[in-house]
């Protein structure tokens, strides 16, 4: 407080110092980062059921097949994927084992994430932390990493292709769905 000012008032430099902090809740949310919702939907939903689909020329696949250790090797990055971004949803590091077997796996490690995901809060999630913390957003990791998962699904995809050509069939089945069925008679 200055000796010139009323008592009461605040000084100039107080008032600027405060307007000029940010809070996390009041930051815009970011472009380049989906929703929270979006992310969940898509694990919990998409690649939960391509990987279901994808696993089952794997399964039938025999051991002595030369293409199962690529297979193997992949399913296994998908799932070290979900798991990275179930500790970066978590942002804790758990004594969770996950199961040995690769088939089960596969499904806990989508539940594994899909729960992380659910527990980020959606209120800050997408949107820039202030500046004066000199952090990166919480966000930011965890959409690299579905980006990651996403991109050894479809890496997968490739693989099991050659296993199965009618996986895309299969893949995209579901995908339209109308509401109204088509007429049978001809339009015009």
């Amino acid at each position: 407080m200055l000796a010139t000012e009323e008592p009461g008032t605040p000084s100039t430099a107080q008032s600027t110092h405060e307007t000029t902090l940010e809070r996390w809740a009041g930051n815009e949310r970011m472009r380049h980062i989906p929703s929270l919702s979006w992310l969940v939907d898509k694990l919990d939903g998409d690649i939960r059921q391509r990987l279901e689909k994808l696993w089952l020329p794997y399964s039938d696949l025999p051991g002595s097949d030369p293409r199962h250790p690529a297979l193997e090797a992949e399913i296994r990055a998908v799932c070290r994927a979900l798991d990275r971004a179930s500790d970066v949803a978590r942002r804790h590091r758990g004594n969770v084992h996950p199961p040995n077997d690769l088939g089960s796996r596969v499904g806990w490690s989508v539940s594994q994430a899909v729960a992380g995901l659910k527990a980020a809060d959606s209120d800050t999630f997408g949107r820039r932390l202030p500046f004066q913390t000199f952090e990166r957003s919480n966000a930011e990791p965890l959409w690299a990493a579905m980006l990651t998962v996403i991109q050894h699904v479809l890496a997968l995809t490739e693989l099991v292709r050659g296993i199965d050509p009618g996986i895309d069939e299969r893949l995209y089945e579901g995908m339209v769905q109308l509401k109204e069925p088509l007429r049978r008679d001809p339009i015009a």
